[in-house]
């Protein structure tokens, strides 16, 4: 357990307004801003979109989506049809493109809501061809992904099929653009460059939010950072370059001493060394507090902050509750009814992801249903 520097030791700002809270999601939609502000900077001449698949990476569309349109975006990206309609209801004249591209039998429910598909395959070019005049698509080419995209030695019967919709876009996607030195981005923008040369008129995109920071600034002319809107590092390798958004709080719901060798939550995976206070929050995997960060011999365990004082979990998450160490905490702190720190300035979510063995995307969009939520910056 560290200790905070005293001037730290704020307890967090949920400013509960319904005393049942027992957990609260707090979404600093300023920085939200700022960060995309900052992104569409670092473009230059190109494009800042904006990726809010996922309902914004876990955040919440439409509160996202009304601030990044107030920063000044216009194009957006989700992952499926279902999303793109409910990002068409809150932006009625943006520019949203679908990056699964045409499922069998979406064309309809595409052309209603007025939503671009990625189109991904020589078959998907055909239909969606068929489906109006000229219908507008991203034509989207695979160069190492293996997940979906056309193939490069496609390209020029690719462009062949596209003769008979309107590309608006000609797209690819890095593999592991986070890894700035690793020698497949460069492969990866030379097959790229190979693919766009078919669509000369056509604007570009490859740069999701880690390529922005490439040495090759593989910018094109439209860029889609996701993660590093919300507070993601995009530099792994670097001190975080974006503010952070999203605060978690968790309320204590019960505290107790506990004796040497009692055991911690089931299967017994944590047993007391000595008399140790321990205090429950209300939070557990059901509300995304991945099980990764259960404590165990061997490999770091989840924390909170607990006035100022980092307090390890014990035991194993579970489903409603986590269990925490509060030994060093203030006693004024760790005590039923008041609230500890899990995401915030002080605990990020790289170091939550690592400490639970999983990524920061994944912590981002598992923030449950069931935390109150709070938009503030607005």
């Amino acid at each position: 357990m560290g200790i905070i520097e005293p001037a730290a030791r704020l307890r967090p700002r949920t400013e509960p307004s319904d005393p049942a809270e027992t957990g609260v999601l707090t979404v600093d939609l300023a920085a939200l801003a700022d960060n995309w502000r900052m992104m569409a900077r670092l473009a230059g001449g190109a494009e800042c979109g904006a990726v809010v698949k996922a309902d914004a990476y876990g955040l919440g569309l439409a509160p996202v989506m009304r601030a990044l349109l107030s920063a000044g975006c216009r194009t957006f990206f989700v992952a499926n049809v279902v999303e793109g309609e409910a990002a068409r209801a809150v932006a009625p004249e943006a520019t949203i493109y679908v990056f699964d591209g045409l499922v069998p039998g979406a064309a309809p429910r595409l052309v209603v809501a007025d939503l671009i598909p990625a189109l991904g395959s020589l078959e998907e070019i055909a239909e969606w061809a068929g489906t109006g005049r000229n219908p507008r698509a991203a034509i989207h080419f695979d160069t190492g992904m293996n997940r979906f995209g056309i193939p490069i030695g496609d390209a020029a019967q690719a462009a062949e099929c596209a003769r008979h919709i309107t590309p608006t876009l000609v797209m690819s996607h890095f593999v592991s653009s986070q890894m700035r030195d690793t020698p497949g981005n460069a492969r990866q923008i030379e097959a790229f460059l190979d693919a766009r040369a078919r669509f000369a008129e056509t604007p570009a995109s490859m740069a999701n939010s880690s390529a922005v920071f490439l040495p090759q600034r593989p910018h094109f002319d439209l860029i889609r950072p996701g993660y590093a809107l919300y507070g993601g590092n995009p530099t792994p390798y670097a001190e975080c370059p974006v503010r952070p958004v999203a605060r978690l709080a968790a309320r204590i719901v019960s505290t107790r001493d506990v004796e040497p060798g009692d055991c911690v939550g089931y299967d017994g995976l944590w047993s007391a060394r000595g008399r140790t206070r321990v205090a429950t929050i209300g939070v557990g995997y059901a509300d995304g507090v991945p099980v990764g960060a259960t404590a165990c011999t061997g490999k770091p365990s989840g924390e909170a902050l607990v006035g100022g004082v980092r307090c390890p979990f014990i035991g194993r998450v579970s489903m409603d509750y986590v269990v925490l160490d509060v030994s060093q905490a203030p006693r004024e702190a760790a005590q039923r009814g008041e609230w500890v720190e899990l995401l915030g300035e002080s605990i990020c979510i790289e170091e939550a992801a690592s400490r639970a063995g999983t990524i920061g995307y994944e912590i981002l969009t598992r923030l449950g249903g069931r935390f109150s939520r709070r938009y503030v910056g607005t």
